[in-house]
């Protein structure tokens, strides 16, 4: 059973239609990347699956519980920090959380142990006595995060962690997000896809309340791409080969759509950006050895997910 279910999701506000029929499921220990431009769906979506926004249809589950039938269970497994996190600046960090423990029916040594158990996991420990509003905009989503965390939930709902923190402060988030998805089921909404980049397993790209991308990163942009790029660097060896019939050896390798030549650190060495269908990084190994030259870089090229993304959210 997946950790997330969505079917057929609607949602209309009047004449404006924000969910246009998405389906997609989110499976247990997967740390998916939620992106769209503005308006596109995504907090919308968040806000129905945590049960904050009722869908005008279709259906939502969680952990096998129908959120509109099943609410209380269903809430029970989700762990939820809004873009704009739930603190109060007049509360001491310690107050705040066992306060918010309160709500959620821990009991008291309960909540002790769940207060020290978020504050390490968050990096907060440190904290604790001092008042959420005298923190750094960074601390307080760690706290955010902490209190979302309280009650043990099996899934994490997260809309915009990083929105206005400075690079060393995404970085930490980043950090404890990548960390807590070794343990818990995290959906992630963001517009940094650097981020989605370092801590995502995978990612659904939602354009004007329709899913229009789903997959893992590199399988995602290499179907935009057309195919897999691979980098290779070749140097001469036993052989010294002519730049121009060592592209045409290569151009005959099987699965090979497109060979650009890169500028290489030097006049000796051959560097290529190869557009295939498959992997090729094992093919071209035994190329280099067939042709008596010495393969000095091979790898997958960085996904650019950014001009994937531009170009699938585009209007």
């Amino acid at each position: 059973m997946p950790a997330i279910v969505v079917q057929d999701l609607h949602k209309s506000y009047g004449s404006h239609v924000a969910l246009r029929g998405i389906d997609f499921e989110v499976g247990h220990g997967e740390v998916v990347g939620f992106l769209g431009p503005n308006g596109a769906g995504k907090t919308t979506t968040m806000r129905i699956l945590t049960g904050f926004l009722a869908a005008s249809a279709g259906s939502t589950r969680i952990e096998g519980h129908d959120v509109i039938s099943d609410p209380i269970l269903a809430r029970q497994k989700i762990g939820y920090l809004p873009e704009n996190a739930p603190i109060y600046p007049d509360m001491q960090v310690h107050a705040y959380l066992d306060y918010m423990g309160r709500i959620r029916e821990l009991g008291t040594a309960e909540r002790a142990r769940a207060i020290e158990r978020v504050a390490v996991q968050c990096g907060i420990s440190g904290r604790l006595s001092q008042k959420v509003g005298a923190l750094s905009k960074g601390f307080r989503q760690r706290v955010g995060l902490a209190q979302a965390m309280l009650h043990e939930p099996s899934i994490l709902i997260l809309d915009e962690p990083t929105t206005g923190l400075d690079p060393n402060q995404i970085v930490e988030i980043r950090n404890v997000i990548r960390e807590i998805g070794r343990r818990k089921t995290v959906l992630l909404s963001t517009h940094i896809l650097s981020e989605v980049q370092a801590t995502c397993d995978r990612v659904l790209i939602i354009n004007q309340g329709a899913i229009v991308a789903d997959g893992r990163t590199d399988v995602v942009t290499a179907k935009e791409q057309g195919g897999l790029l691979i980098q290779a660097t070749f140097a001469p060896g036993t052989v010294n080969p002519d730049r121009r019939a060592l592209t045409v050896e290569l151009s005959k390798l099987e699965g090979v759509q497109t060979i650009k030549r890169l500028e290489a650190d030097s006049s000796t060495h051959f560097r290529y950006e190869i557009l295939a269908d498959k992997d090729l990084r094992e093919d071209l190994f035994y190329f280099a050895q067939s042709q008596g030259v010495v393969l000095l870089e091979l790898a997958r090229a960085q996904s650019n997910l950014e001009e994937v993304f531009r170009r699938l959210t585009h209007s």
